[in-house]
C-alpha cells in the first residue's frame, strides 16, 4: 500500500525546548535511565493494547504477541527500542511529545534552581521518560502505527528547535524508536552492556524483552558441522509481574525498581506496602509513597496513580476509582483475581467489589503511613511533600477521619518554629491541669499566627496554641471538631472557657473592669455602628489595645478573606449579616486614656483607629485606608503640641 506523503516541519513548545536543553546537557548522571524510560514506555503501550482488545480483539491484527525488542548496530551507531502495543496515530504523536500539556509546567520551570544534581530530582518528578533518550542520541526517530489504522507516521527531531512529522508505510502495530549515538557513547553499543541495564532496571516488566543471542555453529565428537551458527531471540528479563512474586522473593532494589517504572519517577520511593488478600474477592497490591510530592500533585483531578490489573491485564489508571483524592500522591498496582476480566470503566464505578477493594487499600495506606510516623525523621520528609495533601483527609474521608487526625502535623507555640512536627497526641500529652479544649488559631502566614494578639493571654498562662497557616487548615477545623474527647476552639471565635485556669482574684478583677467600662463599651458601639455586633472586654489580651473575634458559629475573618480571594462575593466584616465582635483591652494604655475622653470627635478618631488596626493584625484590608492615615496623623499631630 502506497501512504500519500504528508511531511511538516513543526516546532517544540517552549517548555519542551528548554527540558531538552536540560536533557541534552546530561543532567543525569547515570546516563543508562534512558534505556528504562523507553522500555516503560512500551510496557505502557502493550497494557493499553491489551484492555482495548477485551473489546475489540481485531486490534491484535492477527498477532496477539506482545513483546519489547531491542537492536544495536555498531556500523550506523544506532539502538532501536521497538514494541508491538498500541502505538500512537500522528495527532497523539503531537500531542504526547511536541507538547507538555499538562497542569504545573509553569511551577516546575520556576522550581529549577541551576544546580544540575537537584535538578535532575525535579525532572524525574515531571515524568517525561521519552525526552531521556537525548542524553545519549543527538537524533531520534520514532515510527509508529496505532492499532486499527491503516497510516504511519514518523517523528524525527535533533533535540534542538523543531521536529518533522512524516506520513509512512509500515507493516504491523507499534511504536520503533531509533536512537542516532552522541559521540562518545559507544558504551551502548554492546549487548552485554543492554543486557545488564535490562536486568538492573526492567527485569520485572510483565512481557518480554527480546534481544538476538548468537549462537555458535554446532559439531559432532568429529568436528564436523550439525548445526550453523545462527542468531536466535532471547527473553532478557524475568517477564513476570513483581506483584504476583512471595515477598522472600523480591529485594529492596527490585521493590525500588519496580517503583520508578510504574510511578515514572528517578528516586526510590520512601516506603511500600505489598500485601494479598485472601477470600471472596481476592486481590494483591503493591503501594509506594514517592519521596517527593508530583509536580501535578494540586491537579486534583490528575487521572494517574495506582493502576488496576485483573489477573495481570491492565484495565485503567483511573486512580480515583482505587484511591481517594488525598492519597492522590500514592503509586503503584492492585491486581484482582475476582473481577471480570471484560469489566467496563462504567461497571467499575458501580461495583461493591471495587468498592471493598478501595475501602481495603485506604487502610493499608493510613496502617502504612501510622508505622512511617514512628520514624520522626521519615515522617518529617513525608509531611513536608505531602501534609497539605493528607489534611483534605479530614474533610473528604468521614469513615476513616479519626485515623487521618492521628497522622495530622502543626506548628504550635510549644516551640513557635514554622516546622509542622506537633501531633495532636502530643499536643493532648502537655494540655494542662483544668484545661478542656485544644486551642488553635488560623492565619493567612505563619508569622501571623505566631504574632497574633489572640495569643497573648495564652502565653501568659502558658497555654499551647496550635498555629495554623495553610489555607486547607480553615476547611480542616471546621470538619475536626475534637480529638481525644477534647473539643478543637478557635482562640479567635467566640468567648474564651478558660475561667477554670483564672484564679478567684482574677475573676472578681474582671467583674469590676466589666462595670467601669459600661458606658465606654456602649458610646463605642454607637461610634461603630453596624461594624460590629458588639463591643465588650477582653480577657485575650495583654500587651493589644484591641482585636476583633468572630462568634462561634460565625465563618473565621481568615476564611472570609480566602473566600473572597477565590472570588466569592462577601462584605470582609461579615458573611450573611454576621459582624465581629470589637473586644478592648482595659488595661492598656490607648484604652485607659479614651476613657477620660471628654471631646467626642476625638473619641470617635481613637475609636475607628483602635477598629482599623485591629483590622490590619488580623491580616485584613481597610476599606478607607487614606481615612485611616488621617485620623492616625491627626492625634499625633495633637501629642506633639
Amino acid at each position: 500500500m502506497t501512504v500519500e506523503a504528508k511531511k511538516e516541519t513543526l516546532g517544540f513548545q517552549t517548555e519542551v525546548k528548554h527540558l531538552l536543553h536540560l536533557m541534552i546537557h546530561s543532567l543525569y548522571s547515570n546516563k543508562e535511565i534512558f534505556l528504562r524510560e523507553l522500555i516503560s514506555n512500551g510496557s505502557d503501550a502493550a497494557d493499553k493494547l491489551r484492555f482495548e482488545a477485551l473489546s475489540n480483539d481485531g486490534l491484535y491484527e492477527g498477532n496477539s504477541e506482545l513483546a519489547i525488542r531491542i537492536d544495536f548496530d555498531k556500523d550506523e551507531r544506532t539502538i532501536t527500542v521497538s514494541d508491538t502495543g498500541i502505538g500512537m496515530s500522528r495527532e497523539e504523536v503531537q500531542e504526547h511529545i511536541g507538547t507538555i500539556a499538562k497542569s504545573g509546567t509553569k511551577q516546575f520551570f520556576e522550581k529549577l534552581t541551576g544546580d544540575e544534581a537537584k535538578d535532575s530530582e525535579l525532572i524525574g518528578q515531571f515524568g517525561v521518560g521519552f525526552y531521556s533518550a537525548f542524553i545519549v542520541a543527538d537524533k531520534v526517530t520514532l515510527t509508529t502505527r496505532k492499532a486499527g489504522e491503516t497510516e504511519a507516521v514518523r517523528w524525527e527531531s535533533a533535540g534542538e528547535g523543531d521536529y518533522t512529522l512524516e506520513t509512512v508505510e509500515k507493516a504491523s502495530r507499534g511504536t520503533e524508536v531509533v536512537l542516532h549515538l552522541k559521540e562518545g557513547e559507544d558504551e551502548f553499543l554492546d549487548g552485554y552492556r543492554l543486557r545488564s541495564i535490562v536486568k538492573k532496571f526492567s527485569d520485572h516488566i510483565s512481557l518480554p524483552i527480546i534481544m538476538d543471542r548468537d549462537v555458535p555453529a554446532e559439531t559432532d565428537e568429529e568436528g564436523k558441522e550439525t548445526a550453523p551458527a545462527r542468531v536466535e531471540d532471547e527473553t532478557v528479563n524475568s517477564a513476570s509481574a513483581l506483584w504476583t512474586k512471595s515477598k522472600d522473593e523480591i529485594s529492596e532494589e527490585d521493590y525500588n525498581e519496580f517503583y520508578k517504572h510504574v510511578g515514572h519517577d528517578f528516586q526510590d520511593p520512601l516506603t511500600h506496602v505489598h500485601s494479598k488478600v485472601e477470600g471472596t474477592n481476592e486481590y494483591t497490591l503493591l503501594l509506594y509513597v514517592p519521596a517527593r510530592a508530583p509536580f501535578d500533585m494540586w491537579d486534583r483531578d490528575a487521572k494517574h496513580g495506582v493502576k488496576l490489573y485483573i489477573r495481570k491485564v491492565f484495565i485503567t489508571d483511573d486512580a480515583e476509582q482505587l484511591m481517594p483524592r488525598y492519597l492522590r500522591f500514592v503509586r503503584g498496582v492492585i491486581d484482582s483475581d475476582s473481577l471480570p476480566l471484560n469489566v467496563s470503566r462504567e461497571i467499575l464505578q458501580q461495583s461493591k467489589q471495587i468498592s471493598t477493594i478501595k475501602a481495603g487499600a485506604v487502610k493499608k495506606v493510613l496502617g502504612l503511613l501510622k508505622t512511617m510516623a514512628k520514624d520522626t525523621e521519615t515522617y518529617e520528609k513525608f509531611w513536608s511533600e505531602f501534609g497539605n495533601v493528607i489534611k483534605e483527609g479530614v474533610i473528604e474521608d468521614l469513615k476513616n477521619k479519626d485515623a487521618i487526625a492521628k497522622l495530622l502535623r502543626f506548628s504550635s507555640t510549644h516551640t513557635d518554629k514554622e516546622k509542622q512536627d506537633v501531633s495532636l497526641a502530643d499536643y493532648v500529652a502537655r494540655m494542662k491541669e483544668g484545661q478542656e479544649k485544644i486551642y488553635y488559631v488560623t492565619a493567612d502566614s505563619f508569622s501571623a499566627a505566631k504574632n497574633s494578639p489572640h495569643l497573648e493571654v495564652f502565653r501568659k498562662k502558658g497555654i499551647e496554641v496550635i498555629l495554623m497557616a495553610d489555607r486547607v487548615d480553615e476547611w480542616l477545623v471546621s470538619n475536626l471538631n475534637e480529638f481525644d474527647g477534647k473539643q478543637l476552639q478557635s482562640v479567635a471565635k467566640g468567648e474564651l472557657d478558660l475561667d477554670k485556669l483564672d484564679t478567684e482574684e482574677e475573676k472578681k478583677e474582671q467583674e469590676e473592669t466589666n462595670k467601669d467600662f459600661e458606658a465606654i463599651l456602649k458610646q463605642m458601639k454607637e461610634v461603630l455602628g453596624d461594624k460590629v455586633s458588639e463591643v465588650r472586654i477582653t480577657n485575650r489580651l495583654t500587651d493589644s489595645p484591641a482585636c476583633l473575634v468572630t462568634g462561634d458559629n460565625d465563618m473565621s475573618l481568615n476564611m472570609e478573606r480566602i473566600m473572597k480571594e477565590a472570588g466569592q462575593s462577601m462584605n470582609m466584616m461579615g458573611m450573611g449579616g454576621a459582624k465581629p465582635i470589637f473586644e478592648i483591652n482595659p488595661a492598656h494604655a490607648l484604652v485607659t486614656s479614651i476613657k477620660n475622653e471628654q471631646d467626642d470627635d476625638r473619641f470617635a478618631d481613637i475609636t475607628q483607629i483602635l477598629f482599623d488596626q485591629a483590622i490590619l493584625s488580623e491580616g485584613g484590608q481597610l476599606d478607607d485606608p487614606t481615612a485611616f492615615v488621617h485620623k492616625l496623623n491627626g492625634l499625633l499631630q495633637g501629642l506633639l503640641k
